[in-house]
């Protein structure tokens, strides 16, 4: 799997023009998966996600955690993590895992950092999505695990 996290003071995903998930402080995480990823990284990646300290302190220094700040997590599907630009203009995604196994991993992704305690909002699993993401910071981290 691999996401890209970003912090943020707020985000939304709109659907057709119309705002269907919105976050204030927290993680917009764009994740992609691969066709041999499994739940075990799924659950290994979210709670990383959850206790990163990435967020700051009352001193400035990136001390706390989503978990510490309360922060909330929005969760876009997005295969094109993929992306393959080797070979010609045109990028290939090959790599990235077919519905019937990206879509659960993604599920189980999000229900991790729930039952952590992250208050998590979703994209729409195969949408054209309009993803609005008011970066803070910037920070920006992309976040990787092979399976395991």
């Amino acid at each position: 799997m691999r996401l890209v996290l970003q912090r943020v003071r707020r985000g939304s995903v709109s659907v057709e023009g119309k705002i269907i998930s919105e976050i204030s402080q927290g993680l917009v995480i764009l994740v992609g998966v691969g066709p041999e990823d499994t739940e075990e990284e799924a659950k290994w990646l979210a709670e990383k996600c959850a206790y990163l300290r990435i967020f700051e302190d009352a001193e400035g220094k990136t001390n706390l955690s989503l978990q510490d700040v309360m922060g909330e997590a929005l969760i876009v599907s997005q295969f094109t993590l993929y992306a393959d630009t080797h070979k010609g203009r045109r990028p290939s995604f090959v790599h990235a895992a077919p519905p019937e196994i990206a879509e659960p991993l993604v599920e189980t992704f999000a229900e991790e950092l729930r039952t952590i305690g992250i208050p998590v909002q979703m994209g729409v699993f195969g949408a054209h999505m309009l993803v609005k993401i008011e970066n803070d910071g910037p920070v920006t981290i992309i976040l990787e695990r092979e399976s395991l």
